[in-house]
């Protein structure tokens, strides 16, 4: 029997739940600064994209082209950021994130730049609103 997908209290605490991908909860990261999802595949004992099965790994990049279009389409970019760190949250997850010449952090990486600024719960729930939409999880 396999272990039920919990997901880690770190990302649960720093995210909106946009909804679930046939492979990974989709989430949104609270920081209005950047246009940010993270995917985290719905599977226990995972830290590397290498510990899923070879299908689930060609799903997941699905999942991540998916995500980076919605993310195009929903606001003007310069370059879509993929990442898959695992320094601080050891399970698995893939970061997606929209960036602009100019935003908080650029050319440099989102991750430990500045204080994260919250979405405020009416720009939230329409963000969520319209990604579920986008990637058709209503």
């Amino acid at each position: 029997m396999t272990a039920p997908f919990i997901l880690d209290s770190r990302l649960a605490g720093d995210t909106f739940v946009v909804g679930d991908l046939p492979l990974s909860r989709v989430l949104l990261m609270n920081d209005a600064r950047f246009l940010w999802l993270v995917l985290v595949p719905r599977q226990s004992g995972l830290s590397e994209i290498m510990d899923l099965a070879d299908d689930d790994q060609t799903v997941l990049w699905g999942e991540v082209n998916a995500a980076t279009r919605t993310l195009r389409d929903a606001e003007p970019c310069n370059k879509i950021n993929i990442g898959a760190l695992g320094n601080i949250v050891r399970q698995l997850h893939v970061h997606v994130v929209a960036r602009r010449e100019g935003d908080a952090a650029w050319p440099g990486p989102v991750w430990g730049s500045g204080k994260a600024v919250p979405y405020d719960n009416a720009t939230s729930s329409e963000l969520v609103g319209r990604l579920r939409e986008s990637l058709s999880l209503l």
